[in-house]
């Protein structure tokens, strides 16, 4: 079951973080949460699975940043989230696909337990002006049913900022 808007608000703080909160951003049944100021793009092409690809940083300025097809980028919220009572999703919002403007191509189901920022992989279908803070996608919860475990991975929990593919440390197990 999916929570309702009022549900996340009653839930606050208490079993559900999110910081930091307006009441204003909170929907029938999620959270808008926002575009941070920073992208970070891969400098190569091809990209390998086994190693640690390298990135460079680009700043989103205030009067905005055209972001081209057929190259991802990779984003994050400015609000930091936790819960270890509930499933955390998150969705593009659907003014933001309107615009051909995808912000997670696989990456929009959350682990119980997860901390941290969310990475967005931002894609777009043809070129699209974005701006820093803008309120681009959401985030709604989950019940989860039986007994679990919590999200415990060190590769992107508790992350600061935006976290590449951290796959390569798959291959070293």
């Amino acid at each position: 079951m999916i929570l309702s808007g009022k549900e996340i608000k009653k839930h606050i703080e208490k079993e559900i973080i999110i910081e930091p909160f307006e009441e204003s951003r909170i929907n029938p049944n999620s959270y808008n949460l926002t575009l941070a100021n920073e992208l970070l793009v891969y400098d190569n092409d091809v990209l390998d699975m086994k190693k640690l690809n390298a990135t460079s940083n680009i700043i989103i300025p205030e009067e905005g940043l055209v972001l081209m097809p057929n190259k991802l980028y990779l984003g994050r919220t400015n609000e930091y989230t936790s819960t270890n009572h509930y499933v955390p999703m998150l969705e593009g919002r659907s003014s933001t696909g309107r615009l051909g403007l995808f912000i997670h191509v696989t990456a929009g189901f959350g682990d119980i337990g997860f901390a941290g920022y969310w990475t967005l992989e931002i894609f777009c279908v043809q070129p699209v002006k974005i701006y820093p803070n803008v309120e681009i996608c959401q985030i709604y919860y989950h019940d989860i049913d039986g007994e679990y475990d919590l999200y415990k991975s060190g590769k992107y929990q508790n992350n600061k900022g935006i976290q590449p593919s951290l796959m390569y440390r798959d291959f070293e197990k």
